[in-house]
């Protein structure tokens, strides 16, 4: 029998052919304990970490996934995108001085991670496949510890990249897709064609047998209408899973609270959730429901080293090129707003509260990321005394953890499969109290400057000179 040994796991390659055979994605939606059997099948070192995550949550420590935003570089200029404040020309770069990722700091970056038990990372930009050195940035992630995900426009992926892709090792391809046709699509990205390009990405994935699913940006009442009934039967046609995307009032949104998703618009998806193969980040997975993945469940890290706490809060809480990343992580979890042991919504995307104490020092001429310590008081951290920002102050009220509750017994419920138990869960528990519904109220004083990405700016000029960050009147 063929086998070889990897970081100290025996992989049988007979198995892993086998479940090749018998599990191929997007064939029909996959339970949750065939996705498991799947992956210990098929990546056994991984499953390992994977097994481990409902364990280290009752403990309070993260499980993220690496969101790597290695690279900026884009090829469309999207309604709603979301990082380009983070955008500087190479020579602008070059003038900052500021360090960015190279080969050796990836494989830096995937041993620490591996150390903390991570088990996934998205490779993201800007779009991944204009990227020339695509297949560097896996070989030093290195597949063999991690689940590899690339989102994509679809503009460069046809079946001779899907095959080429699946030969790297790449777990999977997120595809953004955000209309139901040519005309919606293609307007909220901003370039005629990339409907066709990214249908014609999905019968290239399936035809590789390469795991592929979508993504689609909701917007207020957006699921409400025919067109997202019609995308939803489209996904189910081709068998392919939908991730559902708020709509977040940052990046090119900023301040577009008109379009932020209200407690109708989620019951709705969650309705969805029971008819179609769709999921959201507040979707429960492994069996687990922590509420916002702010830190815990999702990990942002930027071209320049800047670890935020989620894709959509342009808030640094630590750079990966000054301190290791567990401490990082450690940090952010030791904050409030991000604390494993307590069930939030999704901060950015529907709690007006966050948006009005934090988000909205992001908003306007502010640089992103915003250094942590720029926006967090000592009362933020569950316990002050271990953030190093507070050093000297004699007058600190340390809020310890609840200690009872530190050292309560986990009790784990198993899954049917009996593979993997289901996660000790925060109950719904905060230190404010939420505002859910209406505008955020200290947003208001941000109106006459909120920030105009330089796409949108573009976009209504009708020429593609460069723009400062300039607000233009509606």
């Amino acid at each position: 029998m063929s086998e070889k040994k990897v970081n100290n796991q025996r992989v049988d390659e007979n198995n892993k052919m086998k479940t090749d055979e018998i599990l191929k994605f997007g064939e029909n939606k996959l339970e949750e304990n065939k996705r498991r059997e799947w992956l210990r099948m098929k990546k056994p070192y991984v499953y390992n970490k994977v097994i481990q995550f409902n364990y280290k949550l009752a403990r309070g420590e993260g499980i993220p996934i690496i969101q790597f935003q290695y690279d900026y570089t884009c090829n469309l200029l999207c309604e709603h995108c979301s990082i380009e404040k983070f955008k500087m020309t190479r020579k602008e770069e070059c003038e900052s001085g500021r360090r960015y990722f190279k080969h050796d700091d990836i494989r830096e970056l995937a041993r620490q991670a591996d150390e903390m038990g991570i088990s996934t990372f998205v490779i993201t930009g800007g779009e991944p496949l204009v990227f020339r050195d695509f297949d560097d940035i896996v070989k030093a992630i290195d597949p063999e510890k991690f689940w590899i995900v690339t989102d994509t426009n679809g503009w460069y992926l046809d079946y001779e990249k899907a095959l080429h892709l699946k030969g790297l090792s790449v777990d999977k391809v997120q595809l953004s897709l955000d209309g139901v046709d040519a005309e919606t699509h293609d307007n909220f990205r901003r370039k005629k064609g990339s409907y066709e390009r990214v249908i014609k990405a999905i019968e290239a994935c399936k035809k590789a047998e390469l795991h592929v699913i979508l993504s689609t940006v909701v917007w207020r009442d957006r699921v409400k209408t025919e067109e997202f009934n019609e995308f939803l039967e489209m996904a189910k046609s081709y068998n392919v899973g939908t991730y559902i995307t708020y709509a977040k009032p940052v990046g090119a949104y900023e301040g577009r609270f008109d379009q932020i998703l209200i407690p109708e618009d989620e019951a709705i998806i969650q309705d969805l959730e029971k008819k179609y193969d769709v999921f959201t980040h507040m979707t429960p997975s492994y069996g687990m429901d922590i509420g916002c993945i702010a830190v815990k469940r999702i990990l942002p890290i930027t071209r320049y080293g800047d670890v935020l706490p989620c894709p959509y809060i342009h808030i640094s809480l630590g750079n990966f090129f000054e301190e290791p990343l567990k401490d990082i992580v450690n940090r952010g979890l030791n904050l409030h707003w991000f604390d494993p042991h307590v069930k939030m919504p999704c901060l950015c995307g529907v709690d007006r509260t966050f948006i009005d104490k934090v988000l909205v020092h992001t908003y306007g001429d502010a640089e992103v990321p915003v250094h942590y310590s720029k926006i967090f008081k000592k009362e933020d951290f569950v316990d002050p005394s271990k953030e190093k920002i507070f050093a000297g102050e004699k007058d600190v009220q340390v809020e310890k953890y609840n200690e009872q509750e530190q050292s309560k017994e986990v009790k784990l419920i198993e899954t049917e499969d009996g593979m993997l138990p289901i996660t000790w869960a925060p109950s719904m528990d905060t230190y404010y109290e939420h505002k859910l519904d209406g505008e955020p109220e200290a947003a208001q004083k941000y109106k006459d400057r909120f920030w105009n990405a330089p796409s949108n700016v573009k976009f209504r000029k009708g020429n593609k000179k460069k723009y400062s960050w300039i607000r233009i009147d509606a």
